[in-house]
């Protein structure tokens, strides 16, 4: 995302490196506790406004010392498009799924986005998801779905449950399809000026219909939440995203979505008294196997070739 040629990445992870790895992990894996609790007494959209602009004006000081706006600005219909995919699409989704699904199972079934991203980039002649590992990881990780779906998905609330897994399903289509955005169209701007930018546009778009849908006085509680959604999980975790970007490359980065649905699993039985049913237990290995082998082709980590590291396959919530 970087408007800079980026350098090969090492081939182990620095103790920085490590550090950056932990902090994403833990701050995109609790936006689905955080988005539990603030959909309580906040409507979907008022949560996605509130999320957005608060992280828009944290940023908005250091986009400005670094001048990373006015490149942004030139490029604003892609930059608008990457919002609409990237934040105002699935943060709403998340919203209205999450008032329905416990926060463990919508961080699970958002882990899917290397799945869909494998089968966007063969799509687009990337021929490497045919071979055996990889495609074997598409199948492991589908089957681990449909496992999830058909047990602890629709225990939740019956057939009535399918549309709010759908939603989540399309949250990581979304995810899937926005760095592509960032790779082909926004290659030349400053990530800053793209992230800033397009939090104020869904948080501007998303502010008169977040304040027509809130019908109820908000609860502490659900404000807290709010407030975390904007500064922890959005403004500061873009920033951790782009320092682990810029320490192990950008192919390595996206790897700590593995680690998310852990996060929020836990997060959710320990804080919110969600069931951890056996049906989870058995899909919740093979999504995340699944998405590894898929991603990874099974390589934990390969020394670097000569030459720019490729962008990443996922940008989160």
């Amino acid at each position: 995302m970087s408007s800079t040629p980026l350098a090969p990445a090492p081939a182990r992870f620095s103790t920085k490196g490590w550090v950056l790895f932990a902090v994403m992990a833990l701050l995109w894996g609790v936006p689905y506790l955080f988005i539990k609790e603030a959909v309580d007494s906040y409507s979907p959209a008022a949560v996605v406004a509130g999320r957005t602009l608060i992280g828009a004006l944290l940023l908005l000081p250091l986009a400005l010392h670094r001048r990373a706006l006015r490149p942004a600005l030139k490029l604003w219909p892609w930059v608008l498009a990457f919002g609409a995919i990237e934040m105002a699409g699935p943060f709403l989704l998340l919203g209205h799924a999450e008032q329905t699904l416990p926060s463990g199972l919508t961080g699970l079934l958002v882990a899917t986005v290397p799945l869909f991203a494998a089968i966007i980039a063969f799509s687009r002649g990337d021929k490497g998801i045919l071979r055996p590992v990889r495609a074997g990881g598409l199948l492991i990780g589908f089957v681990g779905v449909g496992i999830i779906v058909a047990g602890p998905g629709l225990a939740v609330g019956g057939a009535g449950s399918l549309l709010a897994i759908g939603e989540v399903l399309l949250v990581a289509v979304c995810y899937a399809i926005a760095p592509f955005i960032v790779a082909t169209k926004l290659k030349d701007v400053p990530s800053l000026g793209t992230i800033t930018l397009s939090l104020f546009a869904v948080g501007l778009f998303y502010l008169p219909i977040g304040l027509l849908t809130q019908h109820e006085v908000p609860t502490v509680r659900s404000t807290v939440s709010l407030v975390a959604l904007g500064v922890l999980c959005t403004a500061l975790a873009f920033m951790a995203f782009f320092a682990l970007i810029a320490e192990v490359g950008p192919a390595r980065a996206p790897l700590f979505t593995y680690v998310n649905p852990v996060v929020a699993i836990i997060l959710g039985t320990i804080l919110l008294g969600e069931e951890l049913s056996f049906g989870l237990l058995i899909g919740f290995p093979l999504v995340i196997l699944g998405c590894w082998l898929a991603a990874t082709g099974g390589i934990v980590a390969r020394r670097a070739r000569p030459g720019p590291a490729p962008l990443g396959e996922a940008d989160l919530p």
